[in-house]
């Protein structure tokens, strides 16, 4: 099985016997390092890495292949891949404390700036010099940190459904989610687990939704788990050592100037009816990282890379493709995001335009 031993890439006389667990996609120059959220495993990024690379079977030499995945016809991969057809590599992982990643006893042992070097050692262990990087909620407080500790290694920073951590992390305060607190708290098995986590994840209409027989949410629900039953519930210090890391997370100016300044973009993607991680907060977030971060809302939820795929694929692909062609921090921030693939697209065509234009030199005729 594929593993990080962090404590290997790291300078230092504490030995923590760390071990991540990740898994590889696609096969390319242009790497994305996709970091998942709060009990979240490398596998919720799936709709995300098939976008991306065409499968979502691992390339990892030791990846098993499962009935389904052997039985499957890989998709093609995206038709202009980064740009240019030079492919994307895409590494997913479990964060400290779920899945099959470490779970360390004390919550001293979490936090965001501790994972984001975990995910650094990663790049190290895989040999990645940069990296695309895109975060989901936690996955994204924890992107923010890595983006301030090391630039240098980021080509680009996705921030999907983020806060800025502690009390960003309380949701709105209202009947339903405390219903839903309660339901959580007292969940013991899959099941009960199951039903909470759909009302949190998706918005109502994405869940009762008509297909086919049934209701999305009857198909969801069944997914979810089967999902939880063979991970199984994550353990207790696990989740409170995760919660401590969201609960402690915070940025300073000095680290917004920090990604401000590195010289890459920033896309800020969210769902506008999330209950989780309120949208006011990601706008604020992506107005203090003006002018190289652009904010794209999405109809969705907390889950919005789940509910919206394609939307949410789209502007990850626009963000590397931003990268690719060098576009300046103010043609990406003021750009509406709605058509923002379309003026990307116009970008590269126009920047085309002008090399085929460009005046060619003539030396002078001696008289």
């Amino acid at each position: 099985m594929p593993y990080c031993e962090v404590d290997r890439y790291q300078n230092g006389d504490k030995w923590e016997g760390v071990r991540l667990f990740y898994r590889r996609y696609g096969r390319g120059a242009t790497k994305v390092l996709l970091v998942v959220g709060l009990a979240g495993t490398h596998d919720s990024w799936g709709l995300q890495i098939k976008g991306l690379t065409g499968s979502v079977q691992p390339t990892d030499e030791d990846a098993p292949r499962t009935d389904e995945e052997a039985g499957a016809t890989e998709a093609p991969a995206p038709a202009d891949d980064d740009g240019e057809g030079g492919g994307i590599e895409v590494c997913s992982f479990d964060n400290r404390g779920v899945g099959r990643s470490s779970i360390l006893p004390q919550k001293s042992h979490y936090s965001t700036a501790i994972m984001a070097r975990d995910a650094l050692a990663l790049m190290d262990h895989l040999g990645w010099k940069k990296a695309h990087v895109f975060g989901h909620s936690m996955g994204a407080m924890i992107s923010c940190k890595l983006a301030a500790i090391a630039p240098h290694r980021l080509c680009s920073l996705g921030l999907l459904n983020v806060t800025g951590g502690g009390l960003e992390c309380l949701p709105k305060v209202d009947g339903q989610m405390l219903s839903l607190a309660f339901r959580f708290l007292r969940a013991k098995t899959p099941e009960e687990r199951a039903h909470v986590d759909l009302e949190t994840h998706y918005t109502k209409e994405y869940l009762d939704e008509k297909l086919e027989s049934c209701t999305r949410r009857a198909i969801l629900y069944k997914e979810y788990v089967r999902n939880i039953s063979s991970s199984g519930m994550q353990s207790s210090c696990g989740f409170e050592g995760q919660i401590n890391a969201c609960w402690t997370h915070k940025m300073t100016t000095k680290e917004l100037d920090t990604i401000r300044g590195a010289g890459f973009l920033v896309s800020v993607i969210h769902g506008r009816s999330d209950i989780i991680a309120q949208i006011c907060h990601a706008k604020r977030l992506a107005e203090r990282l003006l002018p190289v971060a652009r904010m794209v809302d999405l109809e969705g939820a907390h889950l919005v890379s789940h509910e919206r795929p394609d939307e949410v694929n789209n502007a990850m692909m626009d963000l590397i493709k931003a990268t690719k062609y060098a576009m300046k921090p103010h043609e990406w921030s003021s750009q509406p995001e709605i058509t923002s693939g379309l003026i990307v697209m116009g970008f590269e065509h126009m920047r085309n335009i002008v090399r085929v234009m460009k005046p060619v030199r003539v030396a002078a005729i001696e008289s």
